[in-house]
């Protein structure tokens, strides 16, 4: 079955539900399935630590060959400084390969995140994790204002793509109406695979 891949990395969770939720709206579009990934914490090679090669829990780790195999990706990050954090860049950062080769090309992308609070840079974390899919020659798809939800909720969730109001602290849970949007695009995105997809 084809599969929309959801990547992310997640710190304290919060970006990791939202990828759960994501991946739920894969999982609702008929003949699409979520193949749901991470990546690991990038260190500094002074400090003498090592990620295992599996994580302890949670889904396993991606490998470039995910992005070879899914028909559409949906991609997730903290916001760290109004920017995407540095695990999903670094592993954005090696995938020259699937450039030069247009292994994305033509796929449909959407993204997600989780900030800190309201104007801590959710929609420049979004938009700065478009930039390499549109390197990538992607089809990015957003959330539109025909999303009832988009225009009532009070926290999380930007036409750009799905996110989360975490509070300084990561004290507010993913809400309902937060958990709802980043299900529509997961549905939007594996929709859209469908349809590019069809002979």
């Amino acid at each position: 079955m084809p599969d929309v891949l959801v990547l992310y990395y997640s710190r304290h969770g919060a970006t990791a539900e939202l990828a759960r939720a994501v991946a739920r709206g894969v999982d609702e579009v008929s003949g699409m399935a979520a193949r749901l990934r991470t990546v690991p914490a990038v260190r500094a090679a002074t400090d003498g630590g090592a990620d295992p090669a599996v994580p302890a829990d949670g889904p396993p780790y991606a490998t470039r060959a995910d992005l070879g195999e899914c028909t559409g990706l949906v991609m997730g990050s903290p916001t760290r400084f109004g920017n995407m954090a540095a695990p999903l860049k670094y592993f954005l950062d090696g995938t020259a390969p699937e450039w030069l080769s247009g292994a994305l090309t033509g796929k449909p992308a959407g993204v997600f995140t989780s900030t800190a609070s309201m104007h801590g840079g959710q929609e420049s974390t979004l938009l700065s994790m478009m930039l390499p899919l549109l390197h990538h020659g992607m089809l990015l798809v957003g959330i539109p204002f025909t999303e009832p939800l988009l225009s009532s909720t009070r926290a999380g969730g930007t036409p750009y793509g799905a996110s989360h109001l975490a509070g300084a602290r990561g004290e507010l849970p993913v809400g309902d109406e937060e958990r709802a949007l980043a299900r529509a695009l997961g549905r939007r995105v594996a929709a859209a695979a469908l349809r590019l997809a069809a002979p």
